[in-house]
């Protein structure tokens, strides 16, 4: 019979720390009658396991099998070794030794046998606030170091009482080493009474509310006086806020929630899901004004719980800090940036180690697309096809900049870390970087940045490149998008890259933004583009659509008329001006600013208060089963164009008669859906290419990515769309580090 034992030695990685892995292997090798152990290390976790072959094979599949979510093995390696003879199964220490390779678990939404003890009168966590076990509560935003255990987070100096000390040492508990274990007697506390703040909430007050990753700022989502006060002190125009809601059936309440959209609410990661709001909602039309959706999250930690259940009702919760600055996470911070903004902080004594804002996701065809990658994702690592190992920094662009590391196989993303436009930003954008490094024990052998000479990114590439003696890559943004949308999707062959977005450096010295190239992780070439027009008077031009009108009108040759754009007689005829004379004049293929144009010609806004703004404004206002708008393609200077002028005549011509901006808006997006795949296949015939990559941040409107992917499927292409990474600039990174790898890879 002993002939018939054996004992293996067995490498686990993935999401194996932090998500009760060890406790199941014990009780699974124990059920099993296995002897070992199991014990945490800087790769993951480690087990030894001895017994008969046929019960260590079960052990193996159901191990793999039964794992419970949000834990899984992504690499398993497994050798043979002596039988010594030992009998039951045991935890060990974990080892801090060797090259750190274990995931960071993101933070985790609070899970259900929590949220019943939660609202448990006779539990002795009833109303605790940080209440939390191996299946949810705060990773990333505690760790300190790795490997993940409670001396290396920030509840180090928190001592456990005798009962959660119980908790801890018993495999068989669910709290078995749930590092931020704590209850009311040992555990964090609140600097200011729960009931002071829905106090504060009633009277219409603004609340600082320390969350996870850093602070909200709270206000009744259903007054208008409310929400205008916040807007105004958190210097927040236009742009959407987001809504915390209390459950499922609140959500339901509020927004049209298909599975899909549900399944995501309710999920670990508990992302804000832009959703189609109902017309009779009760939310303040301040809240995300103009527009037909909605951002939802539910609540995600016990706090949060609390507060929507004594509250009763939608919570505006949104980042807390003022505009275009960084989510404040440390209290006195806080107290510095928000003091201002809010009439009440709450606060806690449990430290966040690292900001982390929240995610924003859609929802395409059940599937998820993701906007803005943060809390609950980040940072997972991203699984990378293809040539290269080299340690590499990528560091992203200026808008929503996200850095990227490499290690192996894998791609490492940070959490949002938003505008790179002021010094707070990029303060946080450095000490990021540097605290990644340490904590993952990385050390960058190349740097990956945009081409774009400004970008406080590639300044701190160039810098750091001669500090530390590093090789540069430089990447061009829409080879980034490409190559990004490559890596999301696990590969590395050539595509045809439709890479639509609002601006990026060409290469020529033109601002690039509705490119269409082939390439793949080494290198691209430009086989397409749109019909270049001007941005008058450069950055304003952004903001202001009639402006790109303006020209557009010019080249089609078609005087626009003043009222009809929605300004004045003197500034149109500034711009005309400045036009004739090519006088701060910025030429450019964007395909953003195509759409603020577009906005501005049939009369849905001239200007946008935000980046984007009229954009999503003419997605939201699009009918269905609209005419094609006229688009033309021609050849120019080698490369195939996107002509918009004629569709520039007919949208004035079918506005002056009579049809409306519905009508006008979903003919838009059918006429480029249609051209871009017809483009495609003019392209597929040239090149013998049949895949096609949508990326840029143009792809985050689903009528357009419908309606081209659509349209390509049905003539034959195979199309790669974003699900791990946003389309827009917040996967830039990723594209930037496949392509430095690939390319220190051929040299």
């Amino acid at each position: 019979m002993a002939d018939n034992v054996e004992r293996w030695a067995v490498q686990a990685r993935g999401l194996v720390q932090g998500v009760g892995f060890r406790p199941f292997v014990y009780r699974l090798a124990t059920e099993l009658g296995l002897a070992g152990w199991v014990r945490n290390d800087l790769l993951g976790a480690a087990i030894e396991v001895e017994g008969r072959v046929e019960a260590l094979a079960t052990f193996a599949q159901r191990l793999r099998a039964e794992l419970p979510a949000p834990g899984y093995i992504d690499h398993w390696r497994q050798e043979s070794c002596a039988p010594s003879g030992t009998r039951g199964f045991e935890v060990l220490a974990s080892a801090s030794a060797g090259e750190a390779s274990a995931w960071i678990l993101p933070d985790l939404a609070t899970c259900d046998k929590c949220r019943r003890e939660l609202f448990d009168p006779d539990d002795r966590r009833h109303g605790y606030p940080f209440l939390n076990c191996t299946h949810c509560g705060p990773r990333l935003t505690i760790i300190r170091e790795l490997p993940y255990d409670r001396a290396g987070t920030t509840m180090a100096s928190l001592m456990l009482c005798a009962a959660c000390q119980r908790e801890y040492d018993d495999p068989g508990d669910r709290r078995f080493h749930a590092q931020p274990t704590a209850c009311p007697v040992c555990g964090p506390r609140l600097s200011v009474a729960l009931e002071t703040a829905v106090q504060a909430l009633a009277a219409g007050q603004i609340v600082a509310l320390k969350g996870l990753g850093g602070y909200h700022l709270a206000c009744d989502a259903r007054s208008e006086d409310a929400v205008a006060r916040l807007r105004a002190r958190k210097q927040r125009e236009a742009r959407p806020l987001a809504v915390m809601v209390r459950d499922l059936d609140a959500a339901q309440a509020l927004a049209e929630v298909s599975a899909a959209e549900a399944e995501l609410l309710t999920s670990p990661a508990a992302p804000i899901v832009l959703l189609v709001r109902r017309p009779a909602a009760d939310l303040a039309l301040g809240v995300a004004p103009g527009q037909p959706t909605v951002g939802l999250m539910l609540a995600y930690t016990p706090l949060h719980h609390l507060l929507l259940t004594a509250w009763d009702g939608p919570l505006v919760m949104t980042s807390g800090n003022l505009s275009d600055e960084p989510i404040a996470y440390e209290d006195a911070d806080a107290a510095a940036r928000l003091g201002p903004v809010a009439d009440l902080v709450v606060s806690h004594d449990r430290p966040i180690e690292r900001r982390c804002d929240d995610s924003v996701v859609r929802v395409w065809r059940d599937r998820l697309l993701p906007l803005r990658r943060s809390r609950g994702y980040a940072p997972l690592p991203i699984a990378l096809d293809g040539p290269g190992d080299a340690v590499v920094l990528a560091v992203g662009a200026q808008q929503k900049n996200t850095f990227c590391l490499t290690r192996g196989g894998e791609a490492i993303l940070s959490a949002h870390i938003g505008e790179l436009e002021n010094e707070p930003a990029l303060a946080s954008f450095e000490t990021g970087i540097a605290d990644f490094e340490r904590l993952l024990q990385l050390r960058p052998e190349a740097l990956a940045h945009d081409l774009h000479p400004d970008y406080l990114s590639t300044h701190y590439a160039l810098h750091r490149a001669v500090a530390d003696g590093l090789p540069l890559v430089g990447v061009q943004h829409h080879h980034a998008h490409l190559a990004a949308c490559l890596a999301d999707a696990q590969r590395t062959e050539p595509a045809l890259g439709l890479c639509f977005d609002g601006t990026g450096w060409g290469p020529d010295g033109t601002v690039w933004g509705g490119e269409v190239l082939l390439g793949d992780l080494r290198g691209y070439e430009r086989l397409a583009h749109l019909r270049p027009f001007r941005l008058a008077g450069g950055e304003a031009a952004v903001r202001q659509g009639w402006r790109v009108a303006v020209d557009l009108g010019a080249q089609a040759g078609v005087q626009l008329d003043a009222v009809a754009l929605g300004v004045d007689e003197e500034r149109l005829d500034l711009v005309e001006q400045m036009l004739a004379a090519d006088l701060q004049c910025v030429p450019t293929t964007s395909c953003g600013r195509l759409f603020d144009a577009v906005a501005a010609l049939i009369g849905l806004r001239s200007d946008s208060r935000y980046e984007g703004e009229a954009a999503v404004a003419l997605e939201g206002v699009a009918a269905e089963g609209s005419a094609e708008a006229p688009f033309a393609l021609a050849r120019a200077d080698g490369v195939w164009q996107i002509d918009w002028r004629p569709v520039v005549t007919w949208l004035l011509e079918q506005r002056a008669a009579g049809a409306g901006v519905d009508v006008l808006a979903g003919a838009f997006h059918a006429g480029l859906a249609g051209t871009a795949a017809e483009l495609a296949g003019q392209l597929r015939a040239a090149t013998g290419v049949n895949v096609v990559a949508l990326s840029g941040g143009c792809w985050q409107n689903v009528r357009l990515l419908s309606e081209t992917v659509d349209r390509l499927q049905a003539t034959g292409f195979e199309v790669l769309t974003h699900q791990r990474v946003p389309p827009n600039d917040g996967g830039l990174s990723l594209g930037q580090a496949a392509v430095a790898r690939a390319r220190l890879a051929g040299e």
